[in-house]
């Protein structure tokens, strides 16, 4: 199955949060989309539960199937808790990081922007949205993107976003990544223990 590239309101509708960031179509319409999604909600089993988890989550980072799969094996085979082994791998991806640092104002934007040579690691080029970022690995952008309108009006806001686990240097226009973070640093609303049950079946 491709990314889903399709209308983030109708994503963030079926799980009833803005996990694209504000969304007007949660106060206009409060309920699941599609023809029953006014109906009676039937009471959702353990398994559903568990798996739309895995997939608010899948579609928070944006990430596929089987990219989401691996990197929970990953995760499961660190020391330390799972769930927040795996929340930490998500944060150290280069697409999340660009999010997180303001020079994007959405993961989906982030994505396109490392996608189309725009952001680099440590002075290179860097293409890959799933790269690991490593503790003191410096994300900047590249010197002939530092122009770009979207990039400019993304940073013009970022001061409403400030993460601990990250340094922005704005006369660079790069910021360092000086550790993946605590679990409770993560502002985003994810119960990741549903995550490891579903996996764990």
């Amino acid at each position: 199955m491709a990314r889903y590239t399709g209308p983030t309101s109708k994503i963030a509708r079926r799980f009833n949060e803005p996990i694209f960031g504000p969304s007007k179509a949660l106060n206009k319409k409060a309920y699941p989309p599609g023809q029953h999604g006014r109906g009676r909600r039937k009471k959702q089993s353990e398994y559903a539960v568990q798996l739309m988890e895995k997939q608010k989550v899948k579609y928070m980072y944006g990430m596929l199937e089987k990219q989401f799969e691996n990197l929970f094996h990953k995760a499961a085979a660190l020391p330390g808790i799972t769930g927040d082994n795996l929340l930490a791998l998500l944060e150290a991806r280069l697409d999340n990081a660009v999010y997180r640092l303001g020079i994007a104002s959405t993961r989906r934007a982030a994505r396109q922007l490392v996608g189309h040579k725009h952001i680099t690691v440590n002075g290179e080029v860097v293409n890959i949205p799933s790269y690991h970022l490593r503790a003191g690995d410096v994300v900047g952008v590249r010197e002939k993107s530092k122009s770009l309108e979207a990039i400019a009006t993304s940073l013009s806001v970022r001061n409403s976003r400030q993460f601990s686990w990250l340094e922005w240097d704005g006369k660079e226009m790069a910021g360092k990544f000086i550790n993946a973070p605590a679990r409770e640093l993560i502002p985003e609303k994810i119960t990741e223990q549903l995550i490891v049950e579903l996996y764990s079946k």
